[in-house]
């Protein structure tokens, strides 16, 4: 059984194993105290065969999940599915909102459903000593054994048995396998929605059983997708229509955006005939399997499916993958008497996402990411008690419409804007009762304020661009393809991206896992009210209560003016949000939102001229010239009357976040009240834990918990309110402590994944995740990332075996990293040499082209990073060859990386030093406290010879 270590550089570099379960140790007058959490892993392989269910397989199981439960020392807990968890309810979860009168009396099941597909399902779970249990009883596994079923959810009781794994013993030395191989039946059904059990015998042949688990079975291929993608039929006409002399204009391409919103809601009606199927079928269960880029919110019969949404499928290349969910809608459908309901609405609301944001370039480059007008796709299927299947709801032009909406702009960047007049008008849209038929046809360049409630017919995506050519274009821009190579395609008519495979979600959804209560609220006068939450994060405000009726003061304060509505005389409120306050003033600090806007991109948060964004087109027109985290809501001036009933709606913003620790509001006369923040990010498990008697030290901890909880928004980011990117350098220094606080199995083999897409034809690894183009100057060239930061996928993969022991992830990654390698092998010497750093290193200073340690409180020594990173890589590779039995691949691998080992130790171990330079350096030069220095220090005790590591030389 292998168990998640912290110790992942001193596994790398010897081997050491970690301790089982908790370790406490003392270090002089502190007391330290480190939870590891242990767990198993099996791999289920669904094979083709039949198996034989009978009525006494499924009383047995029965039987054994009643009266065994509390026999065994030992219960296994945190059940997981392909590294995913059922949630039931989000651990911040706002109060329920108001539904309107038609809405259904039922509920969604949970707020996340695990979806797999049937190739391949992993189980996984963790294991601990029930309390009050002898330890000799419980320090042994004997055996396990698996049982997944499938269960009416309505009926509450087990329909079949779908596999049975049956008691498999557990050898003493080794462990339970990482892997179990079952060849006993026909993969799960599409559409399936099962539940699976463990049980375990301890040391005394005592048995006990899990809870059971939920998870569904989604589609693997695209024929297994009967809707098709769908769009609102304005917005794809406008998206990149107009090429002049084969370059975009920028003003036409904001003028398109703008034409696009407010952005729209899609919705179908589902009769009582489709649901029905066959007269002598019962029906089981009913699946949703749903999309929408760029985020979306689904809801049934007025009822909203969960608390997902900021980013909502997980960012990824939508051009290679795109993540869809799966609801049970199964209460829905059968009443608590198990009849059928006559007639049902399936209701998607629409944000921009990363996919269609406001097209402003700065620190973030829309245009390199895939891009399109949003659009969802969706079906549903239900399974009768005869195990047949039913797709039904597939989305398409002919039984969906589609109306614009509420949300007037939705922006990662800006915020979101609401109308508040809209989003009581079409309060029932998303219901049977509300329900209507198409209303008209639109007419061309239709103003698409006039389109809101106004359902049509949506069109089907399409675009000319294939996946091949946008990647050749890439390539070509990041310098990873000569132009001279490149292939003819014939000039497209539709510029949007092409739209990559649907998978089911790799990681649990961005989630509310906080809701938290502000410490104070100061008034700060002319209606503006100013709180503070204590603490920074990433998320929205939420309004209990609503919000107060607004006042219209003589001026409005600093940022809080909105043009589009206050030049039409509508009243509104603006909230804006920062991580901290100016001196001088007490207002919140805006400059320090993002290197697009008066900030100069750096780390003192200098203010540029107000020049600098005056030509800078689609950039907000009242945003004062700074980029502003700002959501408003509004009503119409002929709505002026009824605007206390109407703000007393809003709830909160959805398809956007903030990173904030004070928020202002303004302009209302009334103390805000029930108002607090909801803290979104991925859903993972926290499970490390630390304590000690020294309070900075725990209050440091806290800060770097707290820091990554504010940048884990399905990619782990670099800040949560500025780019919002994946680098790869942030990723190097933190992994090992975000491997600490939480389970990160799955959110790294996304991550790393995510790498792979990027990955150029060449070999190359990029900076970012997702290619933005943004210090590759620092890089040895030809697409490739700065070496430290492209470094970050076979690293990455290394620690992500070192403490989960996904050895399929290994052979997933293994030939990119090889190709990573080649790609150093061929290019990385002639690279330095380019960028000026010669052999002897006879005219360097100690910094030329390169990030190298990023922030480091003293000068950086880029040659160092470089070079350590290229070496690192060889040792991952030779790694990963080794657990995979490649023997020739790990013998090049460590030969390569020797190389660069040795070269490191002529240089900077020259003259008898042992401070550790380069031959010209200085101390200040050397190694410092800083981002990336742990892993320069395990290299300086790697390469300095044993006799020299005296007191003297650690000190």
């Amino acid at each position: 059984m292998r168990l998640p270590t912290l110790l992942s550089n001193r596994l790398l570099n010897n081997g050491m194993k970690a301790p089982k379960g908790r370790t406490r140790r003392k270090y002089g007058l502190m007391t330290l105290a480190i939870s590891i959490p242990s767990y198993a892993t099996i791999i289920i392989y669904w094979q083709h065969s039949q198996l034989s269910i009978n009525t006494r397989d499924v009383n047995e199981i029965i039987r054994i999940s009643k009266d065994s439960y509390l026999g065994g020392s030992i219960e296994a807990f945190d059940l997981s599915v392909n590294y995913l968890k059922l949630i039931k309810e989000a651990a911040g979860a706002p109060p329920f909102p108001p539904l309107v009168p038609s809405a259904s009396n039922a509920r969604a099941m949970e707020d996340f459903l695990p979806v797999v597909l049937p190739s391949g399902v992993t189980f996984r779970w963790r294991h601990r000593a029930r309390a009050g249990s002898l330890s000799e009883d419980s320090t042994i596994i004997r055996a396990y054994r698996i049982v997944v079923v499938r269960r009416s959810s309505v009926r509450a009781r087990i329909e079949s048995l779908v596999w049975d794994s049956g008691r498999i013993n557990v050898d003493e030395d080794t462990g339970a396998p990482d892997f179990v191989k079952w060849g006993g039946t026909l993969p799960p059904s599409i559409g399936q929605i099962l539940e699976w059990q463990v049980h375990i015998w301890d040391a005394k042949e005592a048995m006990s059983s899990s809870s059971w688990e939920k998870f569904a079975v989604g589609p693997e291929n695209k024929v297994d997708w009967l809707g098709d993608w769908i769009s609102h039929p304005e917005d794809l006409s406008t998206f990149d229509r107009r090429k002049k002399k084969g370059k975009t204009a920028l003003n036409d391409e904001c003028k398109g955006w703008q034409l696009r919103r407010p952005l729209p809601l899609f919705r179908t009606q589902i009769d009582f005939k489709e649901i029905l199927g066959s007269q002598d079928d019962t029906i089981i269960s009913a699946l949703l399997l749903i999309s929408g880029l760029g985020s979306f919110r689904a809801s049934f019969d007025g009822i909203p499916l969960s608390t997902s949404g900021p980013i909502d499928p997980p960012f990824t290349d939508y051009s290679k993958r795109v993540s869809y969910r799966g609801f049970d809608l199964t209460p829905f459908m059968i009443g608590p008497n198990g009849r059928l309901h006559e007639s049902h609405t399936l209701g998607v609301t629409m944000g921009s996402g990363w996919w269609d944001h406001r097209p402003v370039s700065g620190m973030v480059k829309p245009k390199l990411l895939p891009r399109g007008p949003v659009t969802t796709i969706a079906q549903i299927v239900i399974t009768y008690e005869s195990g047949d299947t039913r797709v039904i709801g597939q989305t398409n032009p002919e039984k969906w419409q589609v109306s614009r909406g509420h949300i007037l702009e939705s922006d990662l960047f800006t915020g979101e804007s609401i109308d508040l007049m809209v989003l009581e008008m079409m309060e029932s849209w998303d219901t049977p009762h509300g329900w209507s038929n198409v209303t008209s046809e639109l007419k061309s360049n239709m103003d698409p304020t006039k389109e809101i409630n106004r359902w049509t017919k949506p069109i089907r995506y399409h675009t000319d661009i294939t996946i091949e050519q946008r990647v050749q274009e890439m390539s070509i821009k990041a310098k990873a393809m000569n132009r001279s190579a490149a292939e003819g395609y014939p000039v497209p008519q539709e510029f949007s991206s092409p739209i990559g495979k649907l998978i089911p979600n790799e990681i649990p959804p961005v989630l509310p896992m906080e809701l938290i209560a502000p410490d104070e609220i100061h008034n700060l006068g002319s209606g503006r009210w100013l709180l503070d939450f204590g603490k920074a994060m990433s998320g929205m405000l939420h309004f209990g209560n609503g919000l107060p009726k607004p006042i219209v003061p003589t001026n409005y304060p600093r940022a809080h003016g909105f043009k589009s509505a206050s030049s039409k005389n509508d009243a509104f409120i603006t909230v804006i949000y920062g991580e901290s306050l100016e001196l001088t003033t007490g207002d919140i600090n805006r400059v320090l939102v993002a290197g697009m806007g008066l900030h100069d991109g750096g780390w003192k948060h200098l203010s540029k001229s107000a020049n600098h964004t005056k030509n800078t087109k689609c950039f907000p027109n009242d945003h004062e010239a700074i980029l502003t985290q700002r959501d408003v809501y509004v009503v119409p001036k002929r709505k002026i009357a009824r605007q206390k009933t109407l703000f007393s709606k809003a709830r909160q913003s959805h398809f956007t976040t903030h990173s904030f620790r004070f928020v202002e509001i303004c302009c209302i006369e009334n103390t805000p009240t029930g108002i607090h923040a909801l803290l979104y990010r991925t859903a993972v498990d926290e499970w490390g834990f630390f304590d000690s008697s020294n309070v900075n030290i725990n209050g440091g901890y806290e800060l770097v918990r707290n820091s990554l909880k504010s940048n884990m928004l399905s990619v782990q980011s670099d800040c949560p309110h500025r780019e919002k990117l994946p680098y790869g350098g942030d990723l190097i220094a933190s992994s090992p402590a975000a491997m600490h606080f939480f389970d990160m199995s799955g959110f790294y083999k996304k991550t790393i994944t995510d790498w792979l897409d990027a990955q150029w034809s060449n070999g190359a690894y990029t900076e970012t995740s997702i290619w933005q183009n943004l210090n590759d100057y620092a890089g040895i060239g030809r697409g490739a990332g700065e070496t430290v930061w492209a470094s970050a996928p076979p690293v990455l993969t290394v620690r992500h075996m070192q403490h989960y022991g996904d050895v399929e992830l290994l052979a997933l990654s293994f030939e990119n990293h090889v190709n990573w390698l080649k790609f150093l092998g061929s290019y990385f010497d002639d690279g330095m040499r380019t960028k000026n750093y010669d052999d002897e290193l006879k005219n360097y200073t100690g910094r030329f082209s390169g990030l190298g340690d990023w922030l480091a409180m003293r000068p950086r020594d880029t040659f160092l990073t470089h070079t350590a990173f290229a070496m690192a890589s060889g040792r991952c590779v030779a790694y990963i060859a080794h657990k995979l039995g490649a023997r020739s691949v790990k013998t090049a691998a460590l030969g390569f990386a020797k190389k660069y080992e040795g070269r490191i130790s002529s240089l900077y171990l020259k003259n008898g030093k042992d401070n550790f330079d380069f031959p010209r350096g200085s101390a200040i030069h050397t190694p410092g406290n800083s981002q990336t220095n742990f892993v320069l220090i395990s290299l300086y005790l790697s390469l300095l010879a044993k006799h020299r590591l005296g007191c003297s030389t650690i000190q």
